[in-house]
């Protein structure tokens, strides 16, 4: 084994855990068939938590990176998001296409799983249909940007997202006229996602030449952690890693402070305060 797949084995095993160890300790986290199996060449799957409101409740689709690990996703977040009130899908992007990792070039048509996953949250009865949001991180940030901001993706949907939130995503190419709410929350030392291309797009610019109005679209909130890394989220990266030359490590004081954001930002665009 080469050590750059010894290195990679390891961002796994930190950040995936087993889907099996899921389940068996989060009962409440239920593995669900996002498509019928004839109906795609790569059916979606994930877990699925809902509330326990009586009627239907707003929801959240949750993205993973490019290293996979949704199981872990839903441990680290589909629990706590659910705790707040919203019913949760942590989709699978990699599992059903036979992969493990996608090593930063994620699959041509993996920019639709998002709405892939809100076409199966609209017809269940527990979920309002006009309150979902979509969370991706890295990569899945990336999908999560591009399913709110204006162009084919979302042009071509009947259901819509009401609010994006995407930490450390790539920001450069984007547009940013955005149909919805969008937040940003990303380090101010990420090397691997650039604060500064995302700074650019909200502001109307970026380093390709692409421009926009700045009163163009729905204002997008940018809040960039200093002292932070990628994925400073995840608590299994307390003893930092390198990957592929990019440093990865856990920030609590960003994970705190991206927690408490992400609650506002939900309970402003589809929570309770939005009804």
């Amino acid at each position: 084994m080469t050590s750059f797949a010894r290195t990679i084995a390891l961002l796994a095993a930190l950040l995936t855990g087993s889907a099996a160890g899921c389940i068996a300790a989060e009962s409440s986290a239920t593995f669900v068939e996002i498509e019928n199996p004839l109906a795609s060449p790569h059916p979606l799957q994930g877990y699925l938590r809902r509330t326990r409101s009586a009627g239907p409740s707003p929801a959240v689709v949750l993205l993973h990176s490019c290293h996979g690990g949704w199981a872990r996703l839903d441990e680290r977040w589909g629990k706590r998001i659910a705790s707040w009130g919203y019913v949760v899908l942590t989709v699978d992007s990699l599992g059903p296409r036979g992969l493990k990792i996608c090593d930063g070039n994620p699959p041509i048509d993996s920019g639709e799983d998002a709405y892939r996953a809100l076409n199966f949250l609209v017809r269940d009865p527990f979920v309002d249909p006009d309150r979902v949001a979509v969370i991706g991180f890295a990569n899945g940030g990336r999908v999560a940007l591009m399913s709110v901001d204006h162009g084919y993706l979302e042009q071509a949907s009947p259901n819509k997202f009401r609010a994006a939130i995407a930490f450390y995503p790539h920001c450069l190419g984007l547009k940013g006229e955005m149909t919805a709410p969008a937040l940003i929350l990303i380090g101010e030392l990420d090397d691997w996602a650039s604060a500064k291309e995302c700074r650019n797009m909200v502001e109307g610019r970026d380093d390709w030449g692409i421009s926009r109005q700045r009163d163009k679209g729905v204002p997008i909130r940018l809040m960039v952690f200093p002292g932070a890394h990628h994925a400073f989220d995840a608590p299994q990266l307390a003893t930092p890693v390198q990957l592929k030359g990019h440093h990865l490590e856990f920030n609590q004081a960003a994970a705190d402070q991206s927690s408490e954001a992400l609650r506002d930002f939900l309970d402003t665009t589809i929570g309770k305060a939005a009804q």
